[in-house]
């Protein structure tokens, strides 16, 4: 199948970037969105020009890496795939697909394709740690933990970080990530001792990194590639409520968390 690609181009975030045409000719459809982009690499590279940066790492839908926007949509068409995981099946003969990177403010432009994430580090670093008693390991029913908490908290924790939900949110409101973060460990008994603490933490965080708030668009839930429900945000709301109860002090130096 032959292709054309509009791309974004920047060399650094202090430059100012433009939309480049590639030609993609002769594009095997079993190929995943990545590996398309490596041959398109090879040609530029045999030509003595800059290859495409891009993000990636696992290509396996783990990691988050691939953080791409595929003809307006986070990591492409196809719903619960990150852009690793898309194969050039899902387009037909002689398309345009225009490439761009995460859209958001709390995400620069490093170069090309790649944005810096780390704002989500630190908000996963401000969270801190649980306290739980050195040794060897406790008997798993020593804390039980009810299924359906359980399930819940694995399904939080499925959140791979990838920044999908910010760069479709229009507001790009990280509270999906950080109520996934919030939510995995407010659920089980390891993460109840500093429960409080942790989600005023890391909304004050995610507040200073400059993500915009939440008014229930649901884009998040529907770009997430691995579908992390919306109804968690009203369970990192309940939390951050709850906490602020308890310790109004610190809660009153945070933008208020509930929408």
């Amino acid at each position: 199948m032959d292709l054309k690609l509009k791309v974004w181009r920047q060399k650094d975030s202090a430059s100012k970037g433009k939309f480049e045409i590639y030609n993609a000719p002769n594009i095997n459809p079993h190929m995943s969105f990545l590996e398309m982009l490596d041959v398109i690499n090879e040609d530029l590279i045999h030509a003595n020009q800059d290859p495409i940066a891009f993000d990636h790492d696992c290509r396996e839908g783990i990691c988050g890496a691939c953080s791409l926007t595929v003809d307006g949509k986070p990591h492409g068409p196809e719903k619960g795939t990150t852009a690793c995981q898309l194969h050039m099946r899902h387009f037909k003969h002689g398309n345009t697909i225009t490439v761009e990177p995460w859209r958001a403010k709390a995400f620069p432009v490093i170069k090309d394709l790649i944005v810096d994430r780390s704002a989500f580090d630190r908000i996963i670093e401000s969270g801190g740690y649980v306290s739980v008693n050195t040794g060897s390991a406790p008997e798993a029913n020593m804390s039980p933990v009810p299924k359906h908490a359980a399930d819940s908290a694995m399904d939080s924790a499925a959140c791979i970080g990838c920044g999908a939900c910010v760069a479709a949110c229009p507001n790009a409101s990280g509270m999906l990530f950080v109520a996934a973060k919030v939510s995995q460990l407010a659920l089980l008994p390891q993460g109840q001792v500093e429960r409080e603490k942790r989600v005023l933490s890391m909304v004050r965080t995610m507040d200073d990194e400059n993500f915009g708030n939440c008014t229930n668009h649901y884009e998040c839930e529907a770009a997430c590639p691995k579908e992390i429900s919306v109804g968690f945000i009203a369970k990192m709301n309940r939390e951050y409520l709850r906490a602020s109860l308890c310790d109004s002090g610190s809660a009153g130096n945070t933008k208020d968390a509930v929408n």
